[in-house]
């Protein structure tokens, strides 16, 4: 692999002003909804695996 001779730190600037969320809450919800009627529509291929990103997900989202 190559690797530049330059040893100059790697500096960056940030906007002061709010980040917009990757997600709403709504597409979040949504998103949640999606993934457990995949878990009950395929039971033995990717349903437990969805199951449990569903799961993960719905605890991070703020209660209703």
């Amino acid at each position: 692999m190559d690797h530049d001779d330059n040893d100059e730190p790697v500096t960056g600037t940030y906007p002061d002003e709010p980040r917009l969320a990757l997600l709403t809450l709504s597409e979040a919800r949504a998103t949640v909804e999606h993934l457990q009627l995949l878990r009950k529509l395929d039971p033995g291929g990717r349903g437990p695996a969805a199951g449990q990103l569903a799961t993960d997900l719905a605890r991070r989202l703020p209660a209703p």
